[in-house]
């Protein structure tokens, strides 16, 4: 079997910060440190981009920035922008998601990533051939970490 690639975007990075007394909030973050030991073990690809860089640069928080910046060094694969990353986000946002959002899924399909995984319900409902999106619980309860 070979290894998956996986985009986590910003709110799932971000997801362990959160509130944790509701048990949606909880069970995702559970799910993200799990998929974060599956990364750190070497079981499954990261793939990061700038998109994720310049996101994290903006977080106000600068515990959590460093943590999250510090955490990319596992990643297998960093990605720039290009014009055809551009061309892909064009057409995902013509499609109805937000500019930076459109990005993340455009940098993850650049990067022929198998799923994208957020926690985001407005791109969770994004259907697209090229990609899976998926929340983290979903994934660790499909037993996604391998093809």
């Amino acid at each position: 079997m070979s290894k998956i690639k996986i985009y986590l975007d910003n709110c799932c990075f971000n997801r362990p910060y959160d509130d944790q007394s509701r048990l949606k909030i909880e069970l995702e973050t559970k799910a993200k440190l799990f998929i974060q030991s599956l990364i750190v073990s070497g079981k499954v690809d990261l793939v990061v981009s700038y998109m994720l860089e310049l996101e994290n640069d903006d977080n106000p928080f600068e515990i959590r920035k460093l943590a999250i910046q510090d955490f990319f060094k596992f990643a297998t694969e960093d990605i720039n922008e290009s014009s055809s990353l551009i061309k892909i986000a064009e057409d995902i946002k013509e499609r109805g998601l937000k500019t930076k959002d459109a990005l993340h899924i455009a940098c993850a399909i650049e990067s022929n990533c198998d799923y994208f995984i957020s926690t985001d319900n407005r791109i969770l409902k994004f259907c697209d051939r090229r990609i899976k999106t998926i929340n983290p619980v979903d994934f660790i309860l499909q037993g996604r970490e391998s093809k």
